[in-house]
């Protein structure tokens, strides 16, 4: 086939894009189109925000022409149910009444889950804090085609504090840690095929390690860490984590969609 066309939805207000190009070195989109680029040079890519209408408008007119959406991680949270939310999960619907392929990545996962009639809640057993430890593939998952070459048992960069507490209706789970349950899914909605990761394998560590001390006050005021010591021995896990993770390991849920949409 010829070079693919991937729509890239921002999952960030203004505000929260400009934290994370300072933390992390790009937004959100950005971030995701980088890695995209470096597994497939050749991909054309379009960058939208749901927050902006004409974007939003201009996109669904012409959803025909892109093999595959992602929808990025953010820093928003869906009670919140602002404004802007409720135009993220309406864009996600809008998307559902076309033929797509879609990856959806942390808030991604959460926005396409209410969309399709699934809830997300604050995290029953805590947050993930830049690092999700000992996700664990399912039967089901080592079946499906976004885990091949994937360890059954894996570790990897993630930033959540709420969860997809309810799935859509004959949703697959496919992985889950000792966190959230739901790391990993796959579900149909509307005319559209969706993956959900829970974590992100379009994140480093060390981009990880920025958004923690960029929020490291807001970490403190939630009693994610009670203590510094609590909180510099978490910084040295991810770093000790961060030492033995390549790049192929850590992204082949993002190579293995890209090969499936070629198709």
């Amino acid at each position: 086939m010829s070079d693919l066309n991937i729509l890239i939805v921002e999952g960030n207000i203004r505000e929260d894009s400009e934290f994370f190009i300072k933390a992390a070195g790009a937004s959100a989109a950005d971030n995701l189109k980088n890695l995209i680029l470096k597994i497939e040079p050749s991909t054309n890519t379009e960058i939208i925000n749901p927050g902006h209408d004409d974007e939003t408008t201009s996109a669904l007119k012409n959803m025909s022409k892109y093999n595959g959406i992602v929808f990025t991680g953010g820093a928003m949270r869906i009670n919140d149910m602002t404004d802007v939310i409720k135009k993220h999960i309406n864009f996600a619907s809008n998307c559902f009444n076309h033929k797509n392929k879609i990856l959806a990545i942390c808030w991604g996962l959460q926005v396409c889950s209410t969309a399709a009639g699934g809830k997300v809640n604050p995290g029953k057993n805590g947050a993930h804090i830049g690092i999700a430890s000992d996700v664990i593939i399912n039967n089901e998952g080592e079946k499906h085609f976004i885990y091949k070459d994937k360890k059954k048992v894996f570790t990897s960069p993630a930033f959540n504090f709420d969860e997809v507490s309810e799935l859509p209706k004959n949703t697959t789970l496919l992985s889950s840690d000792k966190v959230n349950n739901v790391m990993g899914v796959s579900f149909n909605a509307g005319s559209s095929e969706i993956i959900g990761l829970q974590y992100h394998p379009d994140y480093e560590y060390f981009q990880m390690l920025n958004l923690i001390n960029g929020r490291k006050e807001r970490l403190f005021v939630n009693k994610n860490f009670l203590n510094e010591e609590e909180y510099e021995n978490h910084v040295s896990y991810i770093k000790s984590e961060n030492e033995l993770l390549n790049f192929n390991d850590r992204t082949y849920e993002v190579r293995n969609w890209l090969n499936y949409i070629k198709n």
